[in-house]
């Protein structure tokens, strides 16, 4: 509810007025320019233009994978693309179902089984990526080494090495890469983000979210991840879909859809739903750092695998809980649940005042004594969270050759966050992190690489 606004202090009606002409769309600059000057082991340099220069010039665009997400982005970028001035040109697929659905869906397009294939086709300039996640970090840098734009769905990868190569190709060759985390293109975290940074909210202290979901039978079980027949060992080709796997093993339905439950493919909730919420709230600090200590838990308390007749029990763990330490003495919290749905408040910590975030709206509610800080709600914040929009300003972003909302700087930051949370709890330690060496060491000093395909059981 809004807050009663002082009257007493001298500066609060110069602060208002200046919230007044502050636009979300300062806000939104503000972030990316904050983003783009953050150094991050070596220089950062803005992105290269690529085939199509011009604020009115066609975007050509191709579709690597096209299961259930990857359909998600045809569909979307179909139905606004004459707002966004595309064509959709070309589509790869390991499954020769998929690549027809997907044909159907657009029409007249080429089609590819090998995504290598597809990065040969000149006119594109730029893809969109939605494959199982040990090919993320693989198929994102052979594109951007092809000289093409990347949108790439969360995570950044599946381990933090191949994460860290692709934060360099990004640098390396200039092109636009956005992180398909679509809560960064709702304008309320980046109004946090310029609140923090405009008011004297003080240091930042602490900060929570969480992503629950509550599925009886067990999430990644049901429908959209129904085991389908038409998926065989003659339609996939599972060789390639494994690479570059250490664990691999004979065709699995289960594996092919339910992918999200096993360590080999996923790292549970820490790489599907974390994301979805750490990328925005690191985005919202106005400052996105790496972390320090990372600590992490998680526990299967229900089974709900077993609630599904024929459904495989699942590596990861129905329930994590994360919490992150940062340079500057900011810490986060982040919750995950598959079992349960009551989540954390959304809410940003600082010494002076607390940020409370949620649905269209941003408040600032001093703390006790600190009479230097005015209330404030901000109300009506668009756009909230969107596919379309997200996407949308990624091609904006590549016309302008600007940075997007959920660029790589930002991405290698939560992916590192991530990675280290995976460790903590797969090796039952604390990790600290060098952000300068990238050296993990525990709680007693000593040096632990970071894990990768093959370091554990289930890799």
């Amino acid at each position: 509810m809004n807050q009663p606004t002082k009257k007493s202090h001298k500066t609060g009606a110069t602060r208002r007025e200046f919230l007044k002409r502050t636009t979300l769309a300062a806000a939104a600059v503000a972030t990316a320019q904050n983003l783009l000057k953050t150094p991050v082991y070596g220089q950062t340099q803005a992105p290269a233009p690529g085939n199509a220069v011009g604020a009115n010039n066609r975007l050509v665009v191709g579709y690597i994978g096209v299961g259930f997400q990857g359909m998600l982005h045809v569909k979307t970028q179909k139905e606004h693309a004459a707002d966004n001035n595309i064509a959709q040109a070309a589509i790869c697929d390991l499954s020769a179902h998929r690549q027809a659905e997907a044909k159907q869906e657009i029409g007249n397009c080429a089609v590819y089984k090998d995504l290598e294939r597809l990065l040969e086709q000149k006119d594109i300039d730029a893809v969109t990526i939605s494959v199982v996640d040990q090919w993320h970090a693989k198929a994102a840098i052979a594109a951007l080494q092809a000289g093409k734009h990347v949108y790439l769905e969360k995570p950044m990868a599946r381990y933090l090495g191949e994460a860290f190569e692709l934060y360099e190709t990004v640098k390396r060759t200039g092109k636009v890469f956005q992180i398909g985390s679509q809560g960064c293109s709702d304008a309320k975290w980046q109004k946090a983000a310029d609140l923090i940074k405009s008011l004297k909210i003080g240091p930042l202290i602490l900060g929570q979210d969480s992503y629950m979901r509550n599925n009886p039978k067990g999430e990644w079980n049901t429908d959209p991840y129904e085991l389908h027949e038409w998926a065989t060992a003659e339609d996939v080709d599972w060789a390639k879909w494994q690479q570059p796997v250490h664990n691999k093993t004979d065709f699995s339905r289960e594996a092919y859809f339910r992918w999200r439950k096993f360590y080999p493919y996923c790292a549970g909730p820490l790489g599907d739903l974390f994301p979805h919420r750490l990328h925005p709230l690191i985005l919202a600090t106005g400052n996105p750092e790496f972390p320090s200590r990372v600590v992490c838990l998680g526990q299967n308390p229900v089974h709900t695998d077993r609630k599904t007749p024929g459904a495989l029990e699942r590596d990861c763990p129905e329930d994590v809980q994360m919490i992150a330490e940062f340079p500057s003495g900011l810490a986060l919290i982040m919750i995950s649940s598959t079992v349960n749905l009551h989540g954390l408040e959304t809410v940003i910590r600082g010494h002076n005042a607390t940020l409370l975030l949620g649905g269209n709206r941003v408040e600032v509610r001093p703390e006790k004594d600190f009479d230097d800080i005015d209330p404030l709600t901000v109300d009506g914040i668009t756009p909230t969270e969107s596919v379309d929009v997200h996407e949308a300003n990624w091609f904006d972003s590549i016309r302008a050759n600007s940075v997007p909302h959920a660029n790589a700087d930002l991405a290698i930051r939560v992916q590192t966050v991530i990675s280290l949370a995976e460790m903590s709890n797969r090796l039952n330690m604390v990790c600290l992190f060098d952000e300068k060496t990238r050296k993990i060491t525990n709680g007693e000093g000593k040096e632990i690489p970071a894990i990768t395909y093959g370091t554990l059981a289930k890799s």
